[in-house]
């Protein structure tokens, strides 16, 4: 068994997912202010500006003067722009709006077995804490969705001033969960930014796996979670 005393997790497809697609809730939210737009063509619109934003000003524009907020306004907007709409007046609202709707568990849901394995987390006695490439949305987000109480503490990329893989925020998860690196475990379900980004800085980690993402080769098999459920198993057998 593990001796392990801190569990981190990464939240996006891994405890929530998105109820529908970007693309999707775009666009009805479009139509609810008379604007008509493709959701396929939105979300694809979405995609080629988040990535241009990204790249652009990394981690929410932490390090260039922009506040989350602003940065995901933008993205928004961009994406609008994209799809050939060209309201500037309406799309300053709509995005507006909408970055106040992806706050609440309106547009989120859990994933199967996410709040049974986190109580049973607790119960077991481990100390718990989020580890995510997020905005500083994420503590209400967490809050809505009635996650929040099961974590110490919540490090988002945008509070922690750098984004996974970066191992400065591993390490900052470590100082306030007080405990060495061995004696922690992230979850997550990317193999680069949280699966080896953890094992970089010491810590144990398990990847869980999402439908349509096949296996990394490297990672041996008792590291793989099928499911969430199968996580405090994989821990015992450790």
């Amino acid at each position: 068994m593990l001796r392990l005393r801190l569990l981190t997790w990464d939240v996006k497809d891994t405890l929530l997912r998105l109820r529908r697609p970007v693309g999707q809730s775009y666009a009805a939210e479009a139509r609810a202010q008379g604007l008509q737009v493709q959701p396929e063509a939105l979300g694809r619109a979405f995609r080629e500006a988040y990535g241009a934003q990204s790249r652009r000003f990394p981690n929410y524009g932490r390090g260039q003067g922009l506040s989350s907020r602003q940065w995901w306004v933008d993205v928004v907007k961009q994406a609008f722009v994209l799809s050939g709409v060209q309201d500037g007046a309406a799309l300053t609202a709509l995005a507006e709006k909408l970055y106040r709707d992806y706050c609440s568990s309106h547009n989120w849901e859990l994933l199967p077995g996410a709040e049974e394995t986190l109580s049973r987390c607790r119960q077991r006695g481990f100390r718990m804490g989020v580890v995510s490439n997020f905005d500083n949305r994420l503590e209400n987000i967490l809050s809505q969705c009635n996650l929040r109480h099961h974590f110490e503490f919540v490090l988002t990329s945008e509070a922690a001033g750098a984004a996974k893989p970066n191992r400065r925020i591993f390490e900052e998860a470590l100082r306030l969960g007080g405990v060495p690196p061995q004696q922690a475990a992230h979850v997550g379900d990317d193999y680069t930014r949280d699966y080896r980004a953890a094992r970089a800085v010491g810590m144990h980690s398990f990847l869980l796996h999402t439908a349509g993402h096949s296996p990394e080769p490297e990672v041996p098999p008792e590291h793989v979670l099928p499911t969430l459920s199968h996580l405090l198993a994989r821990i015992e057998k450790g």
